[in-house]
């Protein structure tokens, strides 16, 4: 009886563990991902961006997103690298009018999905 209690609680403690762990890493990641975009869309309101600029963000999203597999649905990573793909697209041609208005997606994103996984009341239930 004692052992089930122990191992119950150990239990409880590892899964509070990686609860934290995982909250922890996806708002750290957004949080770098948000400032990539917010150079960006600075630079696209200077009207200053540069293919290289969108390739940076990217390169970023390509790198970081093989980690978020593991904690995120696929669906959402999937929605976030088209819309960067489409961002990469508008820089080349130069319309910066619709890059500023997939820049805004993209940090509303990097702001709200960390808070969509992240142990929550709402979120649970």
């Amino acid at each position: 009886m004692v052992k089930s209690i122990i191992y119950t609680l150990i239990a409880i403690a590892l899964s509070l563990a990686l609860f934290i762990f995982t909250e922890a890493f996806l708002k750290s990641t957004f949080n770098d991902f948000y400032a990539s975009c917010d150079a960006l869309y600075d630079k696209i309101l200077a009207r200053s961006a540069m293919q290289e600029d969108a390739k940076a963000v990217k390169s970023f999203w390509e790198n970081t997103k093989k980690h978020l597999h593991i904690f995120i649905p696929h669906n959402d990573v999937s929605v976030i690298e088209n819309t960067v793909n489409e961002l990469c697209g508008l820089i080349y041609a130069e319309q910066y009018d619709m890059a500023l208005a997939k820049t805004e997606v993209l940090r509303g994103a990097a702001k709200a999905l960390p808070s969509t996984y992240s142990l929550k009341l709402e979120n649970i239930f």
